[in-house]
């Protein structure tokens, strides 16, 4: 499991520039010739504007004759920065909250390097994903019959929605403790006998200073969560980012919800893992197929 990263982990350098005086034109040629988005705009080394492909695009479909204007007509001139030292949770909130595309990183004053939602997408792979409805508990019916083969008495689950099926509002909890037994049985059973999870003396040399639990052990929770959905539930793709390691024999909660109705009985959830401090370490989406339960005898 990584430990969570930061705008310099993943920014690109170095950043193509462009001067305010520039025309648009120069611009548009630097831009598909770079095979690039953007370029930011410096005067004598400081950051006055952006201009994107979206911006080149707009101008070109203007009436009347746009070859005169210079990069400072038509750049923003709002610029929207991000540190070097701020992790990635912190810069993807800047791109939504802002609802722009790129973000130059300013360190010192100085330029250093650019974010992208694409450089981002490489590690946070839900960036874009759909907001939750934020439907409550008390307004959803709690689903009490899991569909599976057994319990135990030391899961926990809470999972809301009607038996016929999911639908976009519903919403799972699953919580179970992450064992020693439960690390070692799953080294064996995937072959991943790191020794970061099984060798006490080798972990305390590493970045984590201790061993901890396979990060795909702890994002399995969020299968089992699934499996308590009403239905049968299929998945067809899972994309996560883990954001931090979990201890062995801490408690962790997967909280899975369904966002969108995709096409018939195929769904978008959004889902993450907490630790037992409430502390997000893995997150994602992910898409399933909802099927009846078949009839036994």
């Amino acid at each position: 499991m990584l430990v969570p990263l930061l705008v310099r982990d993943v920014m690109r350098t170095p950043v193509e520039t462009i001067g305010p005086d520039a025309t648009v034109v120069e611009a548009a040629r630097r831009l598909r010739d770079g095979g690039i988005g953007s370029l930011v705009v410096e005067t004598d080394g400081d950051c006055v504007g952006i201009i994107t492909e979206s911006d080149v695009v707009a101008v070109t479909a203007e009436e009347g004759d746009t070859t005169a204007l210079t990069v400072g007509d038509v750049m923003a001139e709002a610029l929207v920065t991000v540190a070097p030292d701020a992790d990635l949770e912190t810069a993807v909130e800047r791109l939504r909250t802002h609802n722009i595309k790129k973000l130059p990183v300013i360190e010192d004053g100085s330029l250093v390097g650019i974010l992208t939602t694409t450089d981002l997408s490489n590690y946070i792979p839900h960036i874009s994903r759909p907001t939750p409805t934020g439907d409550l508990p008390s307004q959803r019916t709690r689903f009490t019959r899991p569909d599976t083969l057994y319990e135990n008495d030391d899961w926990k689950f809470e999972s809301y929605g009607t038996a016929d099926g999911i639908d976009v509002g519903d919403h799972v909890r699953f919580t179970k403790a992450l064992s020693q037994s439960d690390v070692e049985a799953f080294a064996e059973a995937s072959g991943d006998t790191n020794r970061l999870h099984l060798d006490e003396a080798f972990a305390e040399g590493t970045r984590f200073g201790r061993r901890i639990a396979h990060g795909t052990l702890v994002s399995g929770v969020i299968s089992a969560a699934l499996a308590r959905l009403p239905g049968l539930t299929i998945y067809l793709s899972q994309e996560l980012s883990y954001r931090g390691p979990v201890d062995i024999g801490d408690r962790v909660t997967a909280h899975c919800e369904v966002v969108e109705r995709i096409k018939d009985n195929r769904f978008r959830l959004t889902t993450a893992v907490d630790d037992e401090t409430g502390d997000c370490v893995v997150e994602g989406e992910a898409v399933v197929i909802s099927d009846p339960i078949p009839e036994t005898a």
